[in-house]
């Protein structure tokens, strides 16, 4: 069955489309699909890269085609938006009778399914390609015809059996292709697949903020000024450095914000300018009350990246920690926060 082309098919690969194509394809075997038309492949390509692009707006490269078609498709189709799930992309794409949509879906059948198999047809041309693998020459992996390709029964049952495996296999090698273009970027792994929800922050408030609270009665919104209070119950914890970018939960990045606010800001970004010295503050507050209080808390350990003998907090530490990521998500593209002028 030639195990060996499968695992090559990554050794040199200059697009991100490989990787979605082949998790594509993995995922409607799945669902016992062994025929399977390429505009569903193609969709579903979408629907998988969607949030690393859109949410979590990881790079794929400049001349990406797959990134230049999310891209393209977030201003054609109204219904799409950068938090859209999976499923609800997939959906809409497949169903869509916009015909500019489909046109611009399309394009991947310029070089994605024939080039995939140059692993089984190195050196070949896309005519050549197309004709061998009908024959399901060299045990290639899949039949290519104009508008659908047809699994060669050889490789369904280990395809169905080893699913989990060569997805994760893909996602692996997707990391390291990824990270080679977002060198800056923290936690890629976890900006490939969207998380079916979020870790709750109840512990960083009930086991940490609560204590401050209790200490100082209120504490100020550092965006409206409004006061925040356990008896009104009108906070959230917030991310400083929006969860999108980070992808942790660390409480040296956490700390109220007025519920209303929270929703508004998302995942903009704060101004260093305008807001870190209002944040440095509150942390500095909550920091020194729960150290005084509890200083076995789990959560101080958090900061050992900062003040390794847990001793103060200084405002370098927590802005040389800060800025740099700040600057880096705005260079991803991430937008920073202006607050609602009355």
């Amino acid at each position: 069955m030639g195990i060996e082309k499968l695992i090559s098919v990554f050794n040199r690969t200059t697009a991100s489309y490989k990787f979605y194509w082949l998790i594509s394809i993995i995922e409607l075997v799945e669902q016992g699909m062994v025929e399977i038309p390429k505009s569903t492949i193609y969709a579903r390509m979408i629907s998988n890269s969607w949030f690393t692009i859109n949410y979590f707006k990881v790079s794929f490269g400049s001349s990406d085609q797959l990134q230049l078609i999310v891209n393209e498709l977030l201003t054609l189709e109204p219904r799409l938006k950068i938090d859209t799930s999976k499923e609800d992309v997939n959906s809409i794409l497949v169903y869509s009778e916009n015909k500019k949509t489909k046109q611009l879906l399309n394009k991947l059948d310029d070089n994605v399914p024939h080039w995939f198999l140059s692993a089984w047809f190195p050196k070949q041309s896309k005519k050549v390609i197309y004709a061998q693998s009908q024959q399901f020459e060299n045990d290639c992996l899949y039949a290519l015809h104009r508008d659908t390709i047809q699994i060669n029964p050889i490789w369904v049952n280990f395809l169905i059996s080893n699913a989990k495996l060569i997805k994760d296999f893909c996602y692996w090698n997707l990391s390291l292709y990824l990270q080679v273009r977002n060198p800056n970027v923290p936690d890629i792994p976890s900006k490939l697949i969207k998380e079916a929800g979020r870790n709750s922050l109840t512990k960083q408030t009930n086991q940490y903020w609560k204590m401050v609270f209790q200490e100082h009665e209120s504490i100020d919104c550092i965006y409206t000024g409004k006061r925040l209070s356990l008896e009104k119950n009108n906070f959230s914890l917030d991310h400083f450095v929006p969860y999108s970018f980070v992808s942790h939960d660390l409480i040296w990045n956490l700390y109220p914000i007025d519920k209303s606010e929270n929703s508004r800001k998302s995942n903009l970004l704060p101004s260093i300018s305008t807001h870190f010295d209002s944040f440095y503050k509150l942390q500095k507050k909550a920091f020194t009350v729960v150290k005084t209080k509890d200083s076995s808390n789990k959560f101080l350990e958090d900061f050992l990246p900062l003040t390794p003998d847990l001793s103060e907090l200084k405002r370098d530490a927590l802005l040389n920690t800060v800025q740099p990521l700040i600057t880096i998500a705005s260079n991803n593209g991430f937008q920073f926060y202006e607050k609602v002028k009355n």
